[in-house]
């Protein structure tokens, strides 16, 4: 409990001042955000905020896990595998806002070469976990054996690298509102600290003790992207870009398939969910019979359009990703206590 109460302290800190010191040297530089011309009119007058905010929260988490280590407690191959995944989704981010801010458009990489690259960090992260841990290759919701379908290590694989690039671009798509993406994932994060946390707690239920080392990296980047909504809270003085929106998804895509839960993470990020599957429906409609089923998607611009101020877009979903978190983590201990012999 100390290394993570430690772990968190640190990246709250860093984050909390390190983007506040990133903030002022991308305004120097004149380094800002490019606007897309099809979204919503009101969103014009971003044009030009700091971007690229990811950079401050991930070195945070990375360095707040690193230096949690006070009391001589082991890294694990599972927790470095998830800290490596969030760093190369992360950089895979990084190229993209990059090239977009020094072409002067909202287009970084294009489709290809992103996709290529969250699939090589996702391929590396799903074959690294299965050669150097005891991860297991069933389809499980709260536990390793619960309902402990096998898929074998190709088809965990392959399930895994999908999961991968799912979680990262619904991440993305949801990353469209000051604030919105940042303060849903803390939820997500919150939840996958108290899981994996749990599952070391419960051992011989959940399957390993290294499940620590994955509770402290999710409580280094929970803390690390609170400290980065400070400055990223509406009116937004810096956004995350795709360095800190894929960074994000990649992390919370780790935290479930290293934790066994990979059939639980559509609930803990069930905002991410309903914002994708948004946009789904708006090409399929679009596509199929000629019209829209919102004013404008992903879900957030369609109450944005509706008249909602900005705040109770963020607010109001905010509140519903935490009651997905709430559920979620209600499911998790219902499994639990209803174990044989967990509670006589």
């Amino acid at each position: 409990m100390i290394r993570l109460l430690v772990a968190a302290a640190i990246a709250l800190a860093l984050s909390l001042f390190g983007t506040r010191i990133l903030i002022s040297w991308l305004e120097r530089r004149r380094i800002g955000q490019q606007i897309r011309e099809d979204g919503p009119q009101g969103h014009i007058t971003k044009a030009g905020t700091p971007t690229m905010g990811g950079l401050a929260f991930v070195a945070a988490a990375a360095i707040g896990w690193f230096v949690s280590d006070i009391n001589g407690a082991v890294f694990t191959r599972r927790g470095l595998l998830c800290m490596a995944a969030i760093i190369g989704a992360g950089l895979v981010g990084f190229l993209d806002d990059w090239i977009g801010i020094t072409r002067q458009r909202n287009l970084g990489l294009n489709k290809r070469a992103k996709t290529i690259g969250l699939l090589l960090v996702a391929v590396a992260f799903a074959v690294s976990m299965l050669a150097f841990t005891n991860v297991t290759t069933s389809l499980s919701f709260t536990r390793f054996d619960f309902p402990g379908w096998n898929v074998g290590r190709v088809g965990w694989v392959i399930l895994a690298v999908i999961i991968f690039y799912a979680t990262t671009n619904a991440v993305n798509l949801t990353d469209g509102l000051d604030g919105l993406a940042a303060g849903a994932s803390i939820f997500g994060f919150a939840a996958y600290t108290v899981i994996a946390f749990w599952g070391f707690r419960h051992n011989s239920i959940y399957g390993d003790e290294s499940f620590l080392d994955t509770a402290v990296v999710s409580a280094s980047m929970m803390a690390a992207v609170a400290g980065f909504l400070w400055w990223n809270a509406a009116p937004a003085r810096i956004f995350m870009g795709d360095t800190g929106a894929l960074a994000i998804g990649a992390g919370l895509a780790a935290l479930s398939l290293s934790t066994n839960t990979i059939l639980l993470l559509p609930i803990v990020g069930g905002l991410f969910v309903m914002e994708t599957v948004s946009v789904m429906l708006q090409v399929g409609s679009y596509r199929a019979f000629g019209r829209r089923i919102f004013r404008m998607a992903p879900l957030h611009h369609h109450f944005e359009l509706g008249g909602w101020p900005e705040t109770t877009v963020i607010i109001r979903l905010w509140i519903v990703a935490g009651l997905f978190t709430a559920v979620a983590l209600g499911l998790y201990y219902a499994d639990f206590v209803r174990l044989p012999g967990v509670i006589d």
